[in-house]
C-alpha cells in the first residue's frame, strides 16, 4: 500500500506500523517562473516511481514561521503547492471519510508539515484517512496583484484560496486509491485556517469538493475589497522600488524574498493603521470570491453544509506575549470602534473592569474571532445544520502563566497531543487527566462529525431561539446563550472598511 497509482503517477510513500504516509504530494505545478501570482495549474506527469517520504518546502514566508521542531526550520520556496496523506495501515473493506486540514498562521505563517499537524491519532483513532495542504502565504498567496497583469505577464486574484481548491480537487481525483472516500470529505482548519474554510464555504469554485466543515477560532469577517487590494498592492510595488509601469517586470523579476519583505512590511504599517483590518486576506473579487464569506453565510449564498464553528474563552491572550497587533488595548478598540455608534459604551458596560488591561485583552480576542464567529453561527443555522461550541479548559500551568483557554490550544487536544513532549510540558503542573478528558471530547465529536455529519448526540444543534453552545472543559457541559450580555452588546459590529 506504500506505493500508489495516482492520476499523475505513482507515489511511495514510508509504511510504518499503525500508518503510511505520504508527504509533500504535488496537487499543481510549481508556481515559479511564468506562474508566478497565477493561478494553480495542473501538475506535469511523472514516469516511475517518486519518492514522498520527505517533506519539501514550506511556502514563502519568514524562516521563523516554517518552524517545525525545537531546533528544525522547515526550507521554504515557491515550489509549495503540496499535500500530505495519513492512512491508517490495515486496509479496510470500505472507503473511509476523509479529514482535509487547513493550517492557520494569519495566512503569513505556517506550514502542514509541523508535527502536531501529522494527524496519525486521528487516522488510527478514527479510523479515518487525514489529508494536509500546503497553500501560498502572503506576498505570494493573498496579495492581489492583478491590477498590474499585462498581456505577456497576467496575475489572477485569490491564488491562496485558489490552491485549497486546488487541494480539494487533487483529493477528489486520488483520494480513492489511498483508501478514502471522495463521497466523504471533511475540511477543518484552525484560526486563518478556519476562515479558509468558511471562505471555501462561499467560493462557487469549491462546491461539490466538500461535504461538511469545521471552524476552529476564525477571524471571520477578514476579507477586502477589491479597492482596499488595489490599494495595498500598489504600496507594496511602491515598497518594492517599481512604478506601475514596470510593475509586471518587477514583480516577475524580483527575487522571492524581496517581495515577500515589502510586503510584510508594508502589512506592518497596514495593521497599526487599520486595526482589525488584515490586507492579506482573501479579496472580494465579484469573480473568484463574490461575496465576504460572512455574507455569503448570512445571506445563505454559502455552500449549505453541515457546520461545526467555535472559539476559544482567552483568544487574545498569546498575541499580547508574541504578536501584539490584535485590538487588545482601549486605543485600538476605540479606533475599531469608531464607526459603530454607541458600541464603546456597550462594551464598557458588558466588560465589567474595561478598559483594565486583563479585560481589554479579553474584549479584543472576543472582537476578533467571537463576535464574527457569532454571526456566523446565527446565519449559517438557517441553512444548515450548525454546531457551536467554546473551548474552555487549560491545564494548570498555562492558567498560571496568565494564557488560560489561549488561540490554537484546542490544537493539543483535536490532534491526539495531550501525551506528546508539548502536552506532557503544558500538564507538568497538572491537569493531565482533565487534557485528555478534553481530547477525547474533541476527537469523539470532530470524529462523529467527519462520518455521519452529526457530533455526538449530547451536542444540539445551534438555532438563533436558544443558541445553544456545547463548551468544551472537563467536564464539558451545554450552555444557552453564553455571555448573552456580550454577544448583545457586540451585535451590529464589523471590522471597518479601510479608505
Amino acid at each position: 500500500m506504500a506505493e500508489i497509482s495516482t492520476a499523475d503517477g505513482v507515489v511511495r510513500g514510508h509504511r510504518g506500523r499503525h500508518v503510511v504516509r505520504w508527504r509533500s504530494i504535488p496537487y499543481a505545478a510549481a508556481p515559479v517562473g511564468e506562474l508566478r501570482f497565477r493561478a494553480p495549474q495542473p501538475v506535469q506527469p511523472w514516469q516511475g516511481v517518486r519518492d514522498v517520504t520527505e517533506f519539501g518546502f514550506a511556502a514563502m514566508q519568514h524562516r521563523s514561521g516554517a518552524r517545525i521542531g525545537p531546533r528544525t526550520t522547515q526550507p521554504t520556496g515557491e515550489d509549495c503547492l503540496t499535500l500530505n496523506v495519513v492512512a491508517p495501515a490495515e486496509p479496510s473493506s470500505t472507503p473511509r471519510p476523509v479529514m482535509v486540514f487547513i493550517h492557520g498562521g494569519a495566512y503569513l505563517i505556517g506550514t502542514s508539515a509541523l508535527s502536531l499537524y501529522s494527524g496519525t491519532g486521528l487516522a488510527v483513532r478514527g479510523d479515518v484517512v487525514v489529508v494536509s495542504i500546503n497553500y501560498r502565504l502572503g506576498a505570494f498567496g493573498y496579495v492581489d496583484f492583478s491590477e498590474f497583469s499585462t498581456p505577456e505577464r497576467p496575475f489572477d486574484s485569490n491564488l491562496g484560496l485558489r490552491d485549497q481548491v486546488a487541494a480539494l480537487e487533487w483529493v477528489q481525483r486520488n483520494i480513492a486509491a489511498f483508501g478514502g472516500d471522495p463521497d466523504n470529505v471533511t475540511i477543518f482548519g484552525e484560526s486563518a485556517g478556519a476562515h479558509a474554510v468558511l471562505s471555501l464555504l462561499a467560493a462557487p469554485a469549491a462546491g461539490g469538493l466538500f461535504h461538511r466543515a469545521i471552524a476552529q477560532s476564525a477571524p471571520a469577517d477578514w476579507a477586502i475589497t477589491a479597492e482596499q487590494a488595489r490599494l495595498f498592492a500598489r504600496t507594496c510595488v511602491e515598497k518594492l522600488g517599481a512604478t506601475p509601469e514596470n510593475a509586471a517586470q518587477a514583480l516577475g523579476e524580483a527575487s522571492a524574498n524581496d517581495i515577500r519583505k515589502a510586503v510584510e512590511s508594508r502589512l506592518s504599517k497596514w495593521t497599526r493603521q487599520y486595526p482589525g483590518t488584515f490586507a492579506t486576506s482573501p479579496v472580494v473579487d465579484g469573480d473568484y470570491l463574490p461575496e465576504a464569506p460572512i455574507d455569503a453565510i448570512v445571506n445563505g449564498t454559502a455552500h449549505r453544509l453541515p457546520l461545526i464553528i467555535g472559539t476559544n474563552r482567552n483568544e487574545a491572550t498569546l498575541f499580547t506575549r508574541f504578536d501584539d497587533t490584535l485590538p487588545t488595548t482601549p486605543e485600538r478598540m476605540r479606533k475599531v470602534l469608531a464607526g459603530s455608534e454607541g458600541a464603546e459604551s456597550r462594551i464598557a458596560a458588558a466588560y465589567p473592569g474595561y478598559p483594565a488591561p486583563k479585560t481589554a485583552v479579553r474584549a479584543g480576542g472576543d472582537f476578533v474571532f467571537w463576535r464574527p464567529s457569532l454571526e456566523v453561527m446565527a446565519g449559517h443555522s438557517r441553512y444548515a445544520p450548525t454546531y457551536a461550541y467554546r473551548f474552555d479548559f487549560a491545564p494548570r500551568a498555562v492558567r498560571l502563566a496568565g494564557f488560560g483557554a489561549t488561540h490554537a490550544l484546542d490544537l493539543i487536544p483535536v490532534f491526539g497531543g495531550v501525551d506528546s513532549a508539548i502536552g506532557r510540558a503544558l500538564t507538568a503542573a497538572g491537569g493531565r487527566r482533565g487534557f485528555r478528558a478534553v481530547q477525547r471530547e474533541f476527537q469523539d465529536n470532530w470524529l462523529a462529525f467527519a462520518r455521519t455529519g452529526t457530533p455526538l448526540s449530547s451536542w444540539p444543534e445551534y438555532s438563533e431561539q436558544r443558541r445553544t453552545t456545547r463548551v468544551i472543559d472537563s467536564p464539558p457541559r451545554l450552555e444557552v446563550d453564553p455571555d448573552k450580555s456580550k454577544r448583545l452588546a457586540w451585535e451590529g459590529v464589523r471590522v471597518q472598511v479601510a479608505s
